[in-house]
């Protein structure tokens, strides 16, 4: 969840209660917001081929499944110079014989002549979209020296984007939801939020049928070894951001003996509640606020001043004026507090980005809400033309409903209104009510939170951010203690994970261990 989604690598609790909606599939839009333009190459000169499969992995597929990890791929040219195909699955796993949907995939084949297979990718979320990321930031973010021995293949989970979509609201619909602002402090207010949410999520049930009640995190990771099996590889080679840790996790909880080099960067803790998750990024936003304001007050052009307390406060005055009085941006839309906080938690997600904060805040401070709205669209997957790129936000909202189960009374919503003011003062209030968005979900939870249990001899490495927003860097070592055999590696930076854009002693210990097979040393810190 890697809650609040801008994976991306994570979103807002109550993305749709509170229209929040950039908080956390942060890894697609934060990485790809910091490397503007830059895109994969692919192979050169990638072509149509077919991809029979390996009839001894096929031989060890589970029970009822065979058919499925035998299947033929059709891989074509597409993007380019990238190679897609599309792998089909059970709807429900419980019923193998019954319906199917299919999983889009796409590969940035290896430049080099020792290839020791394929490299999974899951960008977070969840709902974020491995095909985009590798299409657009793979060659980018995943070094030379992996590339040159694995193919790396992104995917779009069930639910996500080509992937049997979750699908609930015409972009205009969206834009709307977006611009409402409730006052969810009282009982009249929330009582329309709840009401809203329950005819989104009825519009969810009737445009995407019955893949809605299985999109869940352990569907996914059976479907990863799936495509484990289908691309001919005898152990599962991964790289998860963020939620995708999560995943990977699950699939480790499932699939023990196939595991092959697992990273785990920007990691969840399965064993927290959804409330715990929202309360650690809250705190840890907070965190980050301190962090940038402090970075600001020592660079000239910044439009806070004072201590950091001060320059913090102000922020804080920016967001109340903007709660009491909207504004109008340059193309005549209204930006409310809502907007303003997806928009102004954004760059968090990659302190490259910091600079595009204090132009947003500075133009904001003078009366110019177009730079925070820019911010906000991007994070929303909005484009100029008003329609929306990704469905990243019913994905992410569907698959937290199956995953968690969530307080949905008031009385607990209150409360843990409450804990979160306390715990960020800025933005505590835009984390509460997540439980809204699922009270009248048309399907219950399937799963309790619990420690994730590994009992492969293979290690994982987790990784974990000092100063990370979206993952506090606590869940890096709770996640490490519970899968046992595994490394901690920590660097010690701003932004939500690490691998791709932090410095050579990250880039060095990962590629060491995909590629040459040395697990870094537990608690190795960067």
């Amino acid at each position: 969840m890697t809650q609040p989604s801008l994976p991306a690598r994570s979103r807002p609790p109550a993305a749709w209660a509170r229209g929040v909606g950039a908080l956390a599939l942060g890894l697609v839009m934060a990485l790809i917001l910091s490397s503007c333009g830059l895109f994969g190459t692919g192979d050169g000169g990638a072509k149509d081929a077919q991809q029979t499969a390996d009839p001894s992995i096929a031989a060890a597929a589970p029970e009822g499944l065979r058919s499925f990890y035998s299947q033929q791929l059709n891989w074509t040219r597409c993007e380019g110079d990238f190679q897609c195909t599309k792998v089909k699955v059970p709807l429900d796993y419980s019923k193998p014989d019954g319906d199917t949907i299919e999983i889009a995939a796409l590969k940035l084949a290896t430049s080099g002549n020792s290839k020791k297979g394929s490299l999974l990718v899951n960008p977070g979320g969840p709902g974020g979209s491995g095909y985009d990321f590798v299409r657009d930031a793979g060659a980018t973010n995943i070094s030379e020296k992996v590339r040159a021995s694995y193919d790396i293949v992104g995917f779009d989970p069930r639910g996500v984007k080509r992937s049997a979509p979750v699908t609930c609201l015409t972009d205009q619909e969206r834009d709307a939801s977006r611009a409402k602002v409730y006052a969810l402090d009282t009982d009249a207010g929330l009582a329309e939020a709840m009401a809203d949410n329950q005819a989104i999520a009825a519009k969810c049930a009737e445009k995407t049928g019955p893949v809605l009640g299985h999109v869940d995190t352990v569907s996914a990771a059976k479907d990863l070894d799936v495509l484990r099996g289908v691309l001919n590889d005898s152990k599962l080679n991964y790289l998860g951001y963020s939620y995708g840790t999560f995943l990977g996790s699950t699939y480790a909880s499932l699939f023990p003996d196939n595991i092959g080099r697992m990273v785990l960067d920007g990691a969840m803790d399965p064993s927290l509640s959804f409330e715990d998750l929202t309360s650690g990024q809250a705190k840890a936003f907070e965190k980050a606020i301190r962090a940038y304001v402090t970075d600001c007050l020592d660079n000239s052009g910044c439009p806070l001043s004072g201590t950091p307390d001060q320059a913090i406060g102000q922020i804080q005055e920016i967001i109340k004026g903007v709660e009491v009085n909207p504004r109008a941006a340059k193309d005549g839309r209204v930006v409310n507090a809502s907007m303003f906080v997806s928009g102004f938690i954004l760059p968090f997600y990659n302190d490259d980005n910091w600079p595009a904060l204090t132009q947003a805040l500075g133009s904001a401070i003078k009366g110019d809400m177009t730079p925070m709205l820019r911010l906000a669209d991007f994070g929303a997957d909005r484009e100029p033309d008003g329609s929306y790129s990704s469905n990243s936000a019913f994905a992410f909202n569907a698959i937290n409903c199956l995953d968690y189960p969530m307080a949905a009374d008031t009385a607990s919503m209150r409360a843990e209104e409450q804990k979160l003011r306390e715990l960020s003062p800025t933005l505590g209030s835009y984390f509460a009510y997540g439980g809204t968005s699922c009270a009248d979900w048309p399907y219950q939870n399937i799963r309790t939170p619990a420690p994730v249990e590994y009992t492969g001899s293979t290690d994982i490495v987790v990784v974990g951010t000092t100063g990370d927003p979206a993952t506090p860097v606590e869940w890096a070592g709770s996640l490490r203690k519970q899968l046992g055999t595994a490394s901690l590696l920590t660097w010690k930076g701003e932004g939500h994970t690490a691998y791709g854009r932090s410095n050579d002693c990250i880039g060095n210990a990962v590629d060491g261990y995909f590629v040459d097979g040395k697990t870094p040393a537990d608690n190795m810190v960067c």
